[in-house]
């Protein structure tokens, strides 16, 4: 029984990250600002990372968990030279 909520409960959340990269990916897409831009890759970042958890989880592998710590640095490095690039035009000085 639990196992059968705990498959549902993933394939939901899994739905749901899915809708919500949409919704982030249609933000830096038609952004109207460069800031808008660098939120909407931001969250893509949080949300691609969260749906390889829920993966990990899924299939009971380490490597998703692997990955999605990648992911996550990799998205606060690029998250904080777009950020600097857009405060100050220039990423190392």
């Amino acid at each position: 029984m639990s196992s059968l909520v705990l498959i549902w409960a993933i394939g939901i959340a899994q739905g749901m990250l899915a809708l919500a990269m949409a919704c982030a990916a249609y933000r830096m897409l038609n952004g109207p600002r460069a800031q808008d831009r660098v939120l909407g890759l931001d969250t893509m970042y949080i949300n691609a990372m969260l749906l390889m958890l829920t993966i990990g989880i899924r299939t009971g592998s380490n490597v998703y968990f692997e990955a999605a710590l990648i992911i996550a640095l990799l998205g606060f490095v690029g998250t904080v030279a777009l950020s600097k690039f857009l405060m100050r035009g220039e990423v190392i000085e």
